[in-house]
């Protein structure tokens, strides 16, 4: 296929995390805010005069000083984000909004206050406590979490307006982010899809990465030169499976693209900071306060293993299910990042559930946080291609 005009240059701002847009925004005014997890509602970071940053510690090597502070037995993204932090990676940032949602995660931010790590006068880390059920106490909880750790500290400390007219325009903003994404995203429906696995990563991830008014340009553009893209005519040759991609933290499209070399098409994206959930838009109505909507949505989607209520751990697999469905997918790729906390029991469990209940092909790997060169992943995803050709020839269900 015809090369994306617009990849290059968003593959360059997934290099840093601190890239050009960001240094754009900061230097018109604007304030920026880390994030680390999904379960922070993302349109609340995004108010008029501020933006959000996905937390990320891309080209990352050793991880020494992050292993000192977090010891080997902790989540590799969690070190390397403590690495980079020590290293002086995340000077750029305003503040910091991380939830508790894991031990792992926590300690990473409380290590980052503790040693000082962030220098600016007014930086400031607030730690939020979210809900461990969907249930409506756990909606009023993070509503109360949001106005009270959030809304309220950014207008305290940057006098950023946190009225319903503010929250309107930032849902509008997330709303056209959403609509260009999910319609790019529908042409991995495709028999020939259009696009590569790959390819929606790196615009799917930007879309957390950059301040959003900033890249709207480019996405439209990209959204619009897709409708006339030609799809290979080899692709049958090039990619002889398609699966769907599930589990923890996923913030590097190399793990992608790795995957799609060793043969298999990412058709469908059910990660941390991924398409499902995250880039759905959301309809207000009049009847409910705006903030209200806002985590809502955030909770009753959420897909994290956080959530233990029995109706979200079976509403999980059905949702996986549907997905790999939707998107024509022959397999599963469960996939967690090393001593995950959540995703340990979550990727076990559900490696069993989807095969034996739900008749999937599932591969099931844990893995290191940089993964793109890795020989043993892509022998284990070709085997795993080769493993659904078999099935096909000998005529099972998948």
């Amino acid at each position: 296929m015809k090369d994306l005009k617009h990849l290059y240059y968003f593959e360059n701002l997934l290099q840093d995390v601190n890239n050009d847009l960001v240094r754009q925004a900061q230097e018109e005014g604007q304030t920026v805010i880390g994030i680390t997890c999904y379960q922070i509602p993302e349109i609340i970071l995004n108010l008029p005069g501020c933006f959000s940053v996905r937390m990320r510690a891309p080209r990352t090597g050793s991880m020494e000083m992050g292993t000192y502070y977090m010891t080997s037995l902790t989540c590799e993204y969690c070190r390397a984000m403590l690495e980079r932090s020590l290293e002086g990676g995340y000077q750029f940032l305003d503040a910091m909004i991380s939830p508790a949602s894991c031990s792992q995660l926590a300690d990473c931010m409380e290590n980052i206050e503790v040693l000082k790590l962030c220098k600016k006068e007014k930086f400031f880390i607030q730690h939020v406590d979210t809900p461990m059920k969907s249930d409506e106490n756990g909606v009023n909880h993070m509503i109360k979490m949001s106005r009270l750790k959030v809304l309220n500290k950014l207008k305290e400390v940057y006098g950023i307006d946190t009225s319903d007219d503010a929250l309107k325009k930032a849902v509008a903003l997330h709303n056209e982010v959403c609509r260009i994404i999910t319609e790019i995203g529908e042409y991995r429906k495709e028999e020939n899809p259009r696009i590569t696995g790959y390819e929606f990563a790196v615009l799917c991830l930007i879309t957390y990465c950059c301040p959003k008014d900033l890249i709207l340009d480019k996405l439209r553009e990209t959204a619009e030169e897709l409708k006339t893209r030609e799809p290979d005519k080899d692709y049958k040759k090039k990619y002889r499976a398609r699966v769907l991609v599930a589990g923890s933290e996923c913030d590097d499209p190399e793990l992608i693209k790795l995957i799609e070399e060793a043969g298999a098409l990412v058709v469908a994206d059910r990660y941390c900071f991924g398409s499902f959930p995250g880039r759905q838009e959301l309809i207000l109505n009049e009847e409910v306060d705006i903030l209200t909507q806002i985590c809502q949505q955030t909770v009753i989607q959420c897909q994290c293993p956080r959530y233990m209520n029995t109706d979200r751990i079976q509403e999980r697999k059905d949702y996986i299910d549907q997905l790999a469905k939707e998107y024509h997918a022959d397999g599963l790729i469960y996939q967690q990042m090393k001593f995950c906390n959540f995703w340990g029991y979550e990727r076990a469990a559900s490696t069993h559930i989807m095969r034996d209940d739900y008749g999937w092909p599932v591969l099931s790997v844990d893995r290191p946080y940089v993964v793109g060169n890795s020989g043993q992943m892509r022998t284990r995803v070709q085997a795993f291609v080769e493993s659904i050709e078999i099935k096909k020839i000998q005529g099972g269900d998948r």
